[in-house]
């Protein structure tokens, strides 16, 4: 029997299926939420229905809201309602789980009396990430059926769970073996027999936290959180929901779910959830089979080649990984061993996964090795020279449709293209480190590149599930140009009245999780020191230049691996350093500039407004696709405060 376009009942003996029908992902659209408050109503008014499984079409059960919705007034049916509805049922109701279940999916699921899930399956309340809390119930139900602790682990990060765990837990009565809907059915007929269970908000909260563990819960989110309210919320949220009466809670949540729908945070989250989903959308357009993937070639093994290689592994492809000799092979495959071991001990590999990933690794100093290969990414030192004798020696070699990648951060992936015989194959991977955790893959689009490399791009992206944002070519590309303009910005500073320590803490205060000289110091001044001498000989002699930087490099202070930089290390901690602060002090004397106070207010004021200056220009020049695309890579690329919604998003809202 057919409800609504979304949803359709069936009978099977004196069970009734209800079945969410909503491609791609049965999202709780208004059409299934009115769909659902149908079948609930017609069951109750069927006396032969003894118990009822809902499950859901497709590849997935409930993964979340409507995205189109995000934003916009709700429209009723509510999901409270539906969720009560289905609770107060006189019949159990099963809920059967495969793919995702996630926020309203996963309150869906919480408002039935039994839950059963296909092995594989993922649930979750993720709607912190989105800047807001679970606005149908879930921050009352779920530590109704699961320990606090768990149920604030789960909320207040936003993570799901696997099937295996949500068992453990008590999320679900089973995982199920072969056949879910059969599982499920067997489930609702028991229940059917033993008398529908009590309903969530019936029930009291299972192992609620202490007051101190809320407290030390609260300090912990305040610290992580950096800024960002809704985790706050969300542990305030379940608080009240292990000290309320449970309807009182209820009332709660949903008020507090509609005040932060409509709050700043919220938007900026949308903004970079929608921006994440159409970043790279040129590649996906370009008009070529993409390169096969299943045999890639690395060359260079230092830390980027074998963060590259090792998420290739990761991902099922075989690499060849080239050297200079043998002793710098061994150093390679370790580098490369030690990131494959490093994802077992977290659980990401079992024993089997982790003796494939490294068995599809060889490694070698021949380039002859690399002639199957569709696709080989160079990773060798940041240098023209360097790179160029590279894709000579790979312009001999290599068939003439694969596709030769170059993995820089700044240099002119246009002049590389066109010293080889043909230009149309060569393009830009701007890798970011550690390349097989970031997620940023910036894709560096040459003058005259192919539609097939332009795919190949886009399906290397996807298969290493990373998120690609196209750059045409300039120095830096769109992050590392911005994030050069303003670092020589932040240095101006300096030489104006600030010290780097409190820089720093201006940024972390607006959400950044380290400040810029932190961030330098962890990645060696020196690899900077160098491109800015290189710069040296083109630089306009009436061009604002800092000297403090390079006088610390003069003096070996290279960062953490000199345990000295912009800040003195002891046991690996940062402390603030006098003589770093009288370098500075002398360099302010030398220029004539008179030291001024600088507020937390005026150095992000500051900051913000170069790099939204910045920005604007990378744009206005075509180097971004468009501004989303620079939110995107600040934020995934380089710690810009994913709840701030990216520099041009506030440059938006201004």
């Amino acid at each position: 029997m057919k409800l609504s376009d979304p949803v359709t009942i069936s009978q099977k003996g004196d069970l009734t299926i209800v079945t969410i029908d909503n491609p791609p992902v049965n999202a709780t659209s208004q059409a299934v939420r009115a769909g659902l408050l149908e079948a609930v109503t017609r069951i109750e008014a069927m006396p032969e229905v003894a118990a009822v499984v809902l499950a859901c079409a497709g590849r997935t059960f409930v993964a979340g809201a409507d995205i189109t919705e995000l934003g916009k007034p709700p429209r009723e049916p509510h999901l409270p309602d539906v969720i009560a509805a289905i609770e107060a049922s006189r019949v159990p109701w099963v809920a059967a789980i495969k793919g995702a279940a996630l926020g309203g999916g996963l309150e869906i699921a919480l408002g039935c009396h039994g839950r059963v899930a296909a092995p594989g399956a993922k649930l979750g309340l993720p709607e912190v990430t989105l800047g807001i809390v679970p606005g149908a119930g879930g921050t009352v139900r779920l530590p109704r059926l699961i320990a606090g602790a768990d149920a604030l682990d789960m909320i207040t990060t936003g993570k799901p769970v696997s099937a295996e765990k949500a068992m453990k837990t008590g999320l679900v009565d089973t995982v199920a073996g072969d056949d879910l809907l059969d599982a499920a059915t067997e489930r609702a007929r028991a229940l059917a027999a033993e008398g529908r269970p009590a309903p969530l908000l019936d029930r009291d909260p299972v192992a609620p936290l202490s007051d101190a563990e809320w407290d030390a819960a609260a300090e912990r989110l305040r610290k992580k959180s950096r800024g960002q309210v809704s985790p706050l919320e969300a542990l305030a949220a379940l608080r009240d929901a292990a000290t309320l009466p449970a309807r009182e809670a209820l009332t709660k949540e949903r008020a507090r779910f509609l005040r932060l729908s409509a709050s700043d945070e919220a938007a900026a989250l949308r903004h970079v959830f929608f921006s994440e989903r159409r970043a790279g959308a040129s590649l996906k357009a370009a008009d070529a089979a993409p390169a096969d993937l299943a045999h890639v070639g690395v060359i260079g093994g230092g830390t980027m080649g074998a963060g590259i290689a090792a998420a290739l592994l990761l991902s099922g492809s075989r690499v060849s990984l080239i050297e200079r000799d043998e002793a710098s092979c061994a150093a390679a495959a370790g580098r490369v061993t030690g990131i494959l071991d490093g994802s077992h001990k977290r659980g990401l590999l079992d024993d089997a996964g982790l003796a494939d990933a490294s068995g599809r690794l060889e490694t070698g100093s021949d380039y002859a090795a690399l002639t199957p290969c569709e696709l080989v990414i160079e990773a060798v030192f940041e240098d023209m020279d360097v790179k160029t004798e590279v894709f000579a020696r790979l312009d001999a070699i290599m068939a003439p449709d694969a596709i030769l990648a170059s993995n820089t951060s700044y240099l002119d992936v246009n002049a590389l293209a066109i010293r080889t015989a043909r230009p149309e194959r060569v393009i830009g991977l701007h890798f970011f480190s550690p390349a097989h955790v970031m997620k940023l893959l910036e894709v560096v689009r040459t003058d005259r590149v192919s539609d097939r490399a332009l795919a190949t791009a886009g399906a290397l992206a996807k298969r290493l599930r990373k998120t690609p944002v196209v750059a045409g070519v300039c120095d830096g590309f769109i992050g590392n140009r911005i994030m050069s303009a303003y670092r020589r910005e932040c240095d101006f500073m300096l030489e104006e009245g600030a010290l780097p320590w409190q820089i720093d803490a201006a940024m972390r205060g607006f959400g950044f999780a380290m400040g810029i000289y932190a961030v330098q110091d962890m990645a060696g001044l020196d690899v900077a020191w160098a491109m800015r001498k290189r710069r040296a000989a083109t630089r306009p002699a009436d061009e604002r230049y800092s000297r403090i930087a390079d006088r610390l490099c003069e003096m070996g202070r290279f960062g953490r691996k000199t345990d000295a930089g912009w800040y003195h290390y002891e046991d690996g901690k940062p402390v603030p350093d006098p003589l770093v602060e009288g370098i500075i002090l002398e360099e302010s004397e030398r220029l004539g500039i008179a030291r001024r106070d600088f507020s937390e207010a005026d150095i992000v004021a500051r900051i913000m407004s170069l790099m939204q200056a910045e920005a604007q220009a990378v744009l206005d020049e075509g180097i971004a696709e468009g501004p989303t695309d620079i939110d995107v890579t600040m934020i995934l690329g380089y710690g810009f405060p994913r709840h701030k919604g990216g520099p041009m998003f506030l440059a938006g809202r201004v």
